[in-house]
């Protein structure tokens, strides 16, 4: 009986072991066609942040972003925040690393100070929105173990279906799953659930359009579904490879922000 349940055994290690790779290999195609789609990046930002009353609050920023590096690496993203008034000249600006915490600063023109973003506060709302500070430069890929659970249709379009369970508890839910497009492997539909297992919050890529031969997602929604608030992003005015200076992202810019490029 051993002798037979032996090789049965090494034989499902193996094809979880494959299942396993599979999944980090897609979602690794999924964050670069997400978020390092061109050498760099320029757009305008239009965040709705709607309560479960249906109030309306609204933030607009420009947002610059360049790929130190292939893609997949470094990156530096730059914000630069227009309205409203309460928030008009705030800035955030982010250094991604891979395998290690990203360095985020958030400048105040109120109180004239750079704050930075201590990496236990990545998953705090971004300026008030449901998307956390992580989920604007996005998450590493190791930071979670991956599992291709099925193949599925949604929307007419077929797509992975990957569980990522966080390794270490730095985020506010117990697992994601997330469905990837097979054609452009940008994620269409996002599942996050709490800590007892209930559904807590809803990513969907609503709008995709094509910018220089990049698939973009230039409206996005994310909803809290235990609260019922929700916050909706439009992307316009997208421009890819237009050649940002890396001397954009540092500090100088935080307090006095580039006029010829947040306009």
């Amino acid at each position: 009986m051993k002798r037979f349940l032996v090789p049965f055994i090494i034989l499902f290690i193996l094809i979880t072991s494959v299942y396993a790779q599979d999944a980090r290999e897609i979602m690794t195609k999924s964050q670069k066609a997400f978020l390092y789609a061109g050498e760099d990046l320029k757009v305008r930002v239009t965040m709705r942040l709607i309560s479960s009353t249906g109030k309306v609050r609204l933030r607009e920023l420009t947002m610059l972003r360049k790929n130190i590096g292939p893609a997949g690496g470094k990156q530096k993203y730059y914000i630069y925040f227009h309205a409203p008034a309460d928030v008009k000249g705030m800035t955030f600006m982010v250094y991604k690393y891979p395998e290690r915490d990203d360095d985020r600063w958030l400048f105040i023109p109120a109180l004239n100070m750079v704050r930075r973003i201590a990496a236990r506060d990545k998953a705090s709302s971004f300026v008030g929105s449901d998307f956390t500070y992580e989920d604007v430069s996005g998450r590493d890929i190791d930071d979670d173990l991956h599992e291709l659970l099925k193949e599925d249709m949604l929307n007419g379009e077929k797509c992975f279906v990957i569980k990522s369970t966080p390794r270490k508890a730095d985020v506010d839910y117990a697992y994601r799953v997330s469905w990837i497009s097979e054609e452009s492997f940008l994620p269409l539909k996002v599942e996050y659930y709490d800590l007892s297992g209930r559904p807590y919050k809803l990513f969907t890529a609503d709008e995709i359009e094509t910018v220089k031969g990049f698939p973009t997602v230039v409206k996005r929604t994310m909803k809290n579904l235990q609260s019922g608030h929700r916050t909706e992003v439009v992307f316009t005015e997208v421009d890819y490879n237009i050649g940002l200076p890396e001397a954009l992202f540092s500090e100088r810019f935080l307090r006095r922000a580039p006029q010829k490029w947040i306009k």
